[in-house]
């Protein structure tokens, strides 16, 4: 009878298979490497580009910009500073005693395995300072990630949106992730259109050619103009762009999108051999999110949890797992993984609570429920149709669905990230 042991063997792979990939990485006159090299060394050495990207995004630089623009938000900006510094928000300790009461104080919540509030998507800036009002009034928890979907373009011409958004980010102590405009859904793909070819997508998100090329140019000139650090990434050949050009000495993170398909523990093992493969010599690697596809359960995250820690990436790759989705246009509802969160976030570490829509019970209320459609519509039409202020409504479901779930951890002796600057302060 064949021994586990003996078959398990059989799977080391010989370091001379090393040489080969060294080969084409190296080697002269490798096309697919030669055009990546002339696409960063338009922007200068990685030395150069770091630098560029660390002094764009310095606070006083972004608010420099926006004053230079006559930005509407220069005051939002300062509201919120003003309103961290006096300690507005509630804080961490304060938010577990209103959940709990005096209990609160004799609970030892599981910190090693805090989970972060994340929401997606913050498509506008005036929505988080809404946001944040409504927080402190409501004694709410604002969340410790943010994902954006807008048109990059769009934000970058009105009025200062996307400089908001990013000094907010710091000011907040919050991390966040930009979509690029080099997506599927840019007609990259000339044969696809709408639902009537949406089996083309199959095959996968619509990157193909060169645009791996142009998405990398696209996150370059956002890094080095915006300080712009990590960005969505929906494509095998742009993840490998994500990984190389981090191993040449940039600075970037990326995360892994849903629309990706990581829907099995071999998947996200093939995922990450990538990542340890191209990883530096400290360990870390750009992949910083790691968003499964809806379809995985406990099983998966905790399979894969086993061999991300292995790799010895537990404190580098987080799990972003959807709690909630949108309501229309992407999943069946009614669609809510809360339940199913308490039970993993007491033993598999350093995972993201992404909410994407709000509670199905309370989106089935609502005249515009929330649509992932939405995220690829221009502000233009969304204004023209009167809707923007249904489509905050949305968000703010989702901010709610966000405390749910916190209020959920805490219920449940578990420990939460939400904005560190706002509320986890001594």
């Amino acid at each position: 009878m064949v021994k586990v042991a003996d078959l398990r063997a059989r799977l080391r792979i010989p370091e001379s298979r090393l040489e080969g990939i060294n080969e084409v990485l190296l080697g002269p006159n490798s096309r697919v490497v030669d055009d990546l090299l002339a696409v960063v060394a338009r922007y200068g050495t990685p030395e150069e580009i770091n630098a560029k990207a660390n002094e764009a995004r310095k606070l006083e630089n972004l608010m420099a910009r926006l004053r230079k623009l006559g930005s509407p938000y220069v005051a939002d900006v300062e509201w919120l500073i003003a309103q961290r510094d006096k300690g507005a928000f509630v804080s961490e300790a304060e938010y577990r005693r209103g959940v709990l009461g005096s209990k609160a104080d004799k609970t030892a919540f599981k910190d090693d395995f805090a989970v972060t509030l994340e929401i997606s998507a913050l498509q506008y800036f005036p929505w988080l300072i809404t946001e944040a009002r409504q927080a402190i009034a409501k004694r709410d928890l604002m969340p410790g990630r943010y994902i954006r979907v807008r048109r990059m373009k769009e934000s970058e011409a009105d009025s200062g949106d996307l400089l908001a958004n990013l000094a907010a980010m710091q000011v907040m102590g919050a991390s966040y992730v930009e979509t690029l405009d080099t997506k599927g859904t840019d007609g990259s793909n000339i044969h696809l259109g709408g639902p009537a070819t949406i089996t083309g997508y199959f095959g996968g998100v619509g990157q193909p050619n060169d645009h791996p090329l142009l998405w990398l140019d696209e996150f370059l000139y956002y890094y080095t103009n915006y300080g712009v650090r990590q960005v969505l990434n929906i494509n095998p050949g742009t993840v490998l762009l994500g990984y190389l050009v981090y191993k040449l000495g940039i600075d970037n993170e990326f995360k892994i999108s849903v629309f990706m398909g990581n829907d099995n523990p071999y998947a996200t093992l093939w995922t990450l051999i990538g990542a340890k493969l191209f990883s530096r010599e400290d360990g870390t690697s750009p992949l910083i999110g790691f968003n499964l596809s809806n379809s995985v359960n406990n099983e998966t995250l905790e399979i894969t949890a086993q061999f991300r820690k292995a790799l010895g990436f537990e404190d580098v790759v987080r799990f972003e797992h959807h709690i909630t989705e949108a309501y229309r246009s992407i999943v069946i509802q009614p669609y809510t993984r809360r339940a199913e969160l308490v039970q993993l976030a007491g033993h598999v570490a350093n995972i993201s609570a992404k909410h994407e829509g709000g509670d199905p019970q309370v989106e089935a209320t609502r005249a515009h429920s929330s649509d992932i459609l939405d995220y690829f519509r221009a502000k233009d039409e969304i204004l023209e149709k009167g809707e923007m202020e249904a489509l905050l409504g949305n968000y703010l479901d989702k901010h709610a669905a966000v405390n749910a779930t916190a209020r959920a951890l805490t219920e449940h002796g578990l420990s939460f990230v939400a904005a560190p600057e706002l509320h986890h302060r001594k």
